[in-house]
């Protein structure tokens, strides 16, 4: 029991110390079964050959990570939930918030005047769980728009399309 206590106390310090996204994406991207990627100054141009319903979602973008979790099991679910809500209550205004059994999504946002400076779009489901941090200037409706399941679905297929296409270009020795 108190080995348990213990384990807890530590859990609950870990995930206070380390309430920024950019602490929850460094210490998952190296989990197994975690997909993630951040593009870098140099690769802006590749978020340019993103559909423009998308791009004109997304608006202007200085920094942007991504990280997935597929075949997690519950108790694993459970605590990138809590460690997304730790951050979330950092600093963050929830513009939507879904919290079911088999289905959680967060819009966290932080404004400056009417304008969304950092966005957090999270969903998790039993089989997968996603996160996106964006920072740059957003519109607060559009940004709020990815509360929609497809709407968010089709900016994480694109989104990823896109990103994989120019990290792996084909090689034609002719030219």
């Amino acid at each position: 029991m108190k080995r348990i206590r213990l384990v807890l106390l530590l859990s609950i310090l870990l995930v206070s110390c380390g309430s920024s996204f950019r602490s929850f994406y460094n210490n998952h991207k190296a989990d197994m079964g975690a997909t993630s990627f951040q593009v870098p100054n140099f690769m802006k141009a590749v978020l340019g050959n993103i559909s423009p319903e998308v791009k004109n979602a997304i608006g202007n973008i200085s920094d942007f990570k991504y990280i997935k979790f597929q075949n997690t099991n519950a108790l694993k679910r459970n605590t990138l939930i809590d460690e997304m809500n730790a951050v979330t209550n950092s600093g963050y205004i929830d513009i939507f918030r879904q919290n079911e059994v088999d289905n959680t999504r967060i819009i966290s946002v932080v404004e400056l005047g009417a304008v969304v400076t950092q966005a957090i779009i999270f969903n998790s489901t039993p089989t997968e769980t996603t996160a996106y941090y964006l920072q740059g200037n957003f519109d607060p409706e559009k940004i709020k728009s990815f509360s929609d399941p497809e709407t968010f679905n089709a900016f994480s297929t694109d989104l990823l399309q896109s990103y994989n296409t120019n990290l792996n270009p084909s090689f034609n020795p002719i030219n």
